[in-house]
């Protein structure tokens, strides 16, 4: 179990995340890589949003192979090329958290750019399982 950190203190999120996040014991530490846009055939959309959607999808393989899920992240940190992607980086997140009760705590950053021209969006997850 999780629980959200949101103090009445300070102002609340602007955005469907919690400032924090308090974990119950865990087993298991799930961190991933950051995740870019890359399909399994190792193809790449032009379009951001899509990029973020496979970005998640990959994050998702992960979770199911340590054996945890969505609802298991604590934290999302996420980067993007263009303060203009923030749109579709944030509805695609919110999407793809609809269903998770507790929102993990979540930073966004605008960078110069990543490996390869064609990435416009990279996320990354910390997770926890309860084995």
């Amino acid at each position: 179990m999780t629980t959200a950190l949101n103090p009445t203190t300070i102002a609340p999120p602007f955005g469907n995340y919690s400032h924090g996040i308090k974990s119950a014991p865990a087993s298991c530490l799930v961190v991933t890589s950051g995740q870019l846009g890359l399909a399994p055939d190792g193809s790449c959309s032009a379009d951001v949003r899509k990029q973020a959607e496979q970005c998640f999808a990959n994050i998702d393989a992960i979770l199911h192979e340590a054996g945890c899920g969505r609802a298991d992240i604590i934290r999302l940190s996420a980067f993007v090329t263009d303060r203009a992607f923030f749109t579709d980086y944030m509805a695609a997140r919110d999407e793809w958290l609809a269903d998770v009760a507790i929102r993990p705590a979540s930073t966004l950053l605008i960078v110069s750019g990543f490996t390869r021209e064609e990435f416009k969006v990279e996320i990354e997850a910390t997770a926890i399982t309860r084995d």
